[in-house]
């Protein structure tokens, strides 16, 4: 009787884990079917935008658009793994319907070379995009204009645009000093792997202990 409850409580326990592990092995498999999806929504053959997109039923909307890119941009600090300090570059386009809207152009490294350039007719495609990039830690724009996070309401009101963010991915007047940085499922946090590896682990670890203690009641029977 004296091994009855240590055995119990280390079968307990360890199905629990296990069990936690399973469940997290149910989640990867249903968050790889969500980025799956969004992958293949994402390279969508492109399609108009809409005149009031919605930030859920439209987040990453394949989209095209034709008119004048305006010289007003805005920079937004940002930092790129392997590359370091970026600036995002986030320009206003006049629809051909005269609707304004924002394009995020891509990144350029900070301190580079800014081109002299001037408004122009350009087509650009692109997906719809609503970041949550704005906490409480978020500084204010700096005295410059420097922004620290795309902040979808602040740059609308600072360019003069709807609160509507097309983040490029080709444009009939590429600038080179500019590298387009495409929304992707890549950024997506999916972490249930290394979930159920460590509720695994916990598992053995438990089980391992409760030998260790049944092993220690035995040197004292």
């Amino acid at each position: 009787m004296r091994y009855l409850f240590p055995i119990l409580l280390g079968l307990a326990g360890a199905g629990i884990l296990v069990s936690l592990g399973l469940w997290q092995v149910q989640r990867l498999a249903w968050k790889e079917g969500i980025l799956a999806q969004i992958e293949a929504r994402i390279t969508d053959a492109p399609v108009a935008v809409p005149a009031a997109p919605d930030a859920e039923a439209d987040l990453y909307l394949p989209v095209e658009a034709r008119g004048v890119m305006g010289i007003e941009d805005i920079y937004v600090l940002a930092s790129l793994k392997d590359i370091g300090a970026v600036h995002r570059v986030i320009s206003p386009l006049t629809l051909e319907d005269g609707r304004r809207v924002m394009i995020d152009r891509g990144w350029r490294p900070v301190g580079a070379p800014v081109p002299a350039r001037r408004e122009q007719v350009v087509e650009v495609t692109g997906n719809l995009h609503w970041p949550q990039e704005v906490d409480s830690f978020t500084p204010e724009p700096d005295p410059s204009g420097l922004m620290f996070a795309r902040d979808l309401p602040a740059m609308a009101q600072v360019l003069g645009t709807e609160e509507i963010l097309i983040v490029l991915r080709s444009s009939t007047d590429p600038d080179s000093t500019i590298t387009p940085l495409p929304v992707s499922g890549a950024g997506i946090p999916n972490d249930h792997l290394q979930y159920a590896i460590t509720w695994f682990g916990l598992a053995v670890v438990w089980l391992g202990m409760t030998g260790y203690w049944l092993g220690r009641l035995r040197k004292t029977a």
